[in-house]
């Protein structure tokens, strides 16, 4: 057994984690993001009067959002399905020869 093995998954873990947390560090610097310019263009719009332009950036950029939220949502939960996948794929690989 080599020495090195618990330290090289420590590591890997480690990396594993810094990558999920950034993905979902993203997702949540995107959304706070989102409200806070929203909520100040809806300010300006209810200060402005007249139509209530406020809420087409809110449609454009909330289906934007929503679609982050779904790759945020499957890069986290498809991690064990691809690994699934990649063992699969390996186990055919080595039965071929």
């Amino acid at each position: 057994m080599n020495r090195n093995e618990p330290v090289d998954d420590e590591r890997a873990l480690e990396r594993r984690a810094r990558r999920r947390v950034g993905i979902k560090m993203g997702f949540l610097v995107h959304l706070l993001v989102f409200v806070l310019v929203n909520l100040g263009l809806f300010a300006v719009n209810a200060y402005t009067g007249g139509p209530r332009w406020a809420v087409f950036p809110l449609l454009g950029w909330g289906l934007g959002l929503a679609i982050h939220g779904i790759v945020t949502l499957l890069s986290l939960q498809g991690e064990g399905l691809r690994q699934r996948m990649v063992a699969s794929e390996m186990a055919r690989l080595r039965e071929k020869g």
